[in-house]
């Protein structure tokens, strides 16, 4: 599929692997617009990338969400990378109210993104989310993470048939070098990043632009549907 002056939205799409793609989607003769609720971030990307339009919204806030779409009108593609570093830890000693807080950072916020799109969404365009490898690779201190993206994956084949011929989908990244690990300090990353390493085939940490090329791949090819791709460099 040739996506050249088509229009994306990337929800979550002001730093890490929703700017990644926000880039390589641009770089192709797409008309992307990014949403994020940090202005400094989206000041920055509109002053470095002027190519990309950004617009204020935070995807926790359902009325703002229908404003925003129903401003910016009919289009072909949604990607949400909306994220938060809540609900990791061993089970024992999870905190109930940090996974409550994960739910409300990832979960519903890609509903209400999903939701409030639909009506301008192109019958024969696409969704995908980002989830993450912590669904399937059964690492210990992972089992709120999985639970909040497991939730999403779950919904992605039943979607697809629900909203056909839209397609649904999901990209699922393994351990990737963006700032979502920025509740560690550099040397605690640095430790934690060889640690993964280890455990990853490819013997090192995925780039944001490799999941951006992911999600270039599914977006672009109009067969994939229901489906959940991963990319972690074969983690687990």
């Amino acid at each position: 599929m040739n996506l050249q002056n088509q229009k994306v939205v990337i929800a979550g799409g002001s730093s890490g692997i929703g700017l990644a793609t926000a880039q390589l989607l641009s770089s192709q003769n797409v008309f992307v617009t990014i949403t994020g609720r940090d202005t400094a971030k989206l000041e920055k990307v509109k002053k470095e990338f002027p190519i990309i339009s950004t617009v204020l919204v935070d995807s926790g806030d359902s009325q703002a969400l229908q404003e925003f779409f129903f401003a910016n009108g009919k289009f072909h593609h949604l990607i949400i990378a909306v994220s938060g570093s809540k609900g990791g830890g061993t089970f024992s000693s999870l905190s109930l109210a940090d996974l409550r807080e994960g739910f409300e950072a990832k979960f519903w916020p890609h509903v209400q993104t999903m939701q409030a799109a639909l009506p301008y969404l192109e019958e024969r365009g696409s969704i995908t989310i980002l989830t993450a490898a912590s669904t399937h690779s059964r690492l210990p201190g992972t089992a709120g993470l999985a639970a909040i993206n497991g939730a999403l994956e779950m919904m992605i084949p039943i979607l697809a048939k629900e909203l056909q011929p839209l397609r649904v989908n999901a990209v699922s990244p393994g351990v990737i070098d963006t700032s979502w690990w920025n509740f560690l300090n550099e040397q605690d990353k640095k430790v934690t990043f060889e640690q993964f390493s280890k455990q990853v085939c490819v013997n090192r940490i995925g780039q944001p632009e490799e999941v951006a090329s992911a999600i270039l791949s599914v977006i672009s090819n109009g067969y994939i549907n229901g489906t959940i791709l991963s990319c972690n460099g074969g983690l687990g």
